[in-house]
């Protein structure tokens, strides 16, 4: 193993994503694409094995193999120009409103790009690299706009996409263009995004030829084997600085939108042998709300935990790849929390319940790495969607009278470490979005921020304390459809080492200057002039409270 060449390799392959995503940011026509960057791109081996990613979304990318095994599983053979669309959280998918596109990537015997089908003796019989991106969608259809409702079955979240080819050798297949497109509240905006995810696709392709053409196809897939098995030295070496052992941890949901029960979350995680399994007995069964999550999104979650460790560890970044995942082995029980059975309602998993088995899984390894693991961080995405009433008359040009539907997260507090205070007002773990400008906000919408700052006073105390939340307050111009999906509203994020948690969320409603609470969880018919405002949880402190640093 050449290390100059595998370094070479590394940051050529890292940069096929990262220009697919600046494509695709550029080009997205919603703000929650352009402006919030909610979206993740990879590159994969022709077997589905993940190869290189961009620094995107952790709970897309970490999912996203799923994605690759279930286009292949479906959808193959291949050909040139075909393309894989899905977004069925059984079928590969996590959340409906996420919708990933799988694009299969053919050279010839000389190295040279497959843009058409060719002869069976020219055409490679399988393809050497996958393309992918996924995107989350403001709108994809269901019962509110924004496509997060309050629901209790898959159907009413959206539109359910298997893995199927939008195209075929090059050719878009419109009848399902045309099906997509009218089962959503937003079709222009759609299109639009999905016409950039092509894009990023189409860039990703050339981007891999011109590897391919100054380094030649058999050497660039026999370093791209060299880097999975550097990913998965690297991490199995950071795992084996961990204690041997086994080490719990357990944390609830609020509730699951439905009842007031709160679900348990608790994994039992085992260190031996360089390998790193988690075992998640114990949590409770699936519910009726939407706050399911599918096993790719655990395994996500634990992916990420143990690459933010490793990373501490070795001192350095490594690749991520699927050399990364290898030494992580997953449990869940059938028919629980994290793996229910169709049509259990899952909207919220991907956003909320991915949080939550972060914690876990960080409050599992701070028994082992007690010098090493920050408190818990605001532990939600604090999901906001609103779009206009059906039953208002609107009208077809563009403009605030046209239909409209939009979806954020909003940031909050970091936990403290052993090293410092925790940051404030940003996104944590699982979220890696940036925030909607307010002016880009105001320009797109009819409606008008009212407050955007941080939370005095709402991280937990500690040696070093927890990070702020946010204050966002939005008041509407017009009457729209509003749903908050939220968590840590009943308990804050926990401290570490004597640290205080950090400080509950808070939504209100803030109607003729009046303001009421509103729950964690809702959909409300908001009036012209109503304003909605959410206090967002500061992060957990760590030590006691006048202990030496």
């Amino acid at each position: 193993m050449d290390a100059a060449t595998l370094t070479i390799f590394r940051h050529l392959y890292a940069s096929v994503a990262e220009e697919m995503g600046v494509t695709l940011g550029r080009t997205a026509f919603s703000p929650n694409i352009k402006e919030r960057l909610d979206f993740s791109c990879a590159i994969f081996l022709g077997d589905g094995q993940l190869l290189a990613q961009a620094a995107h979304i952790p709970v897309h990318l970490g999912a996203m193999p799923a994605s690759v095994q279930a286009a292949l599983q479906a959808c193959g053979p291949f050909a040139p120009g075909d393309v894989v669309i899905l977004n069925d959280p059984y079928q590969g998918g996590t959340h409906l409103p996420d919708v990933t596109l799988v694009s299969p990537v053919f050279f010839d015997k000389t190295g040279h790009l497959l843009r058409e089908a060719r002869s069976p003796g020219v055409l490679p019989e399988e393809p050497q690299f996958f393309v992918a991106s996924r995107a989350h969608h403001a709108d994809i259809g269901g019962m509110s706009p924004g496509s997060m409702p309050l629901s209790t079955e898959l159907f009413q979240e959206g539109l359910i996409i298997p893995p199927v080819k939008l195209a075929s050798a090059g050719e878009r297949n419109e009848a399902l263009w045309k099906l997509i497109l009218s089962n959503v509240r937003t079709p222009s905006e759609r299109e639009g995004d999905l016409v950039a995810q092509l894009a990023a696709h189409t860039i990703g392709q050339q981007r891999l030829a011109q590897i391919v053409e100054r380094y030649g196809l058999e050497p660039a897939l026999m370093q791209a084997d060299l880097l999975i098995a550097y990913a998965e030295r690297l991490t199995r070496t950071a795992l084996a600085r961990v204690p041997e052992g086994c080490y719990t941890f357990e944390d609830y949901l609020d509730d699951d939108g439905q009842t007031s029960s709160q679900p348990r979350i608790q994994a039992k995680l085992t260190i031996a042998a360089s390998e790193m399994s988690v075992d998640f007995a114990g949590s409770s069964a699936a519910v009726a709300g939407n706050i399911n999550a599918v096993p790719a999104i655990a395994h996500s979650a634990v992916a990420y935990c143990l690459r933010c460790v490793a990373l501490a560890l070795l001192g350095h970044d490594l690749p991520m790849n699927q050399g990364a995942l290898n030494p992580i082995r997953v449990i869940i029980a059938p028919n629980s929390l994290l793996d229910p059975t169709p049509p259990h309602a899952v909207a919220a998993g991907n956003v909320e319940t991915s949080q939550r088995i972060v914690d876990v899984t960080f409050g599992a390894l701070a028994q082992a790495l007690p010098d090493l693991i920050p408190a818990a961080s605001q532990g939600t995405m604090n999901n906001l969607t609103f779009g206009s009433m059906p039953s208002e008359p609107v009208a077809h040009e563009a403009g605030h009278g046209s239909p409209f539907a939009y979806y954020e997260t909003i940031g909050g507090g970091i936990g403290a470490g052993p090293d410092g205070a925790g940051g404030h007002g940003m996104h944590a773990h699982m979220s890696n979005t940036r925030n909607t400008p307010v002016e880009a906000l105001e320009y797109a919408f009819p409606l008008q921020v009212t407050v955007y700052q941080l939370r005095p006073g709402s991280g937990g105390d500690g040696r070093h304390r927890g990070g702020m939340g946010i204050i966002r307050g939005i008041r509407f111009r017009r009457a729209v459809r509003a749903t908050l999906v939220s968590e840590r509203r009943q308990r804050g994020p926990y401290g570490l080492a004597g640290g205080n948690a950090g400080s509950p969320g808070r939504n209100l409603l803030i109607r003729a200057g009046r303001e009421r609470a509103l729950p964690g969880k809702g959909t409300f018919d908001l009036q012209a002039g109503d304003e909605v405002r959410i206090e967002t949880p500061g992060g957990g402190g760590w030590g006691l409270t006048g202990t030496a640093s």
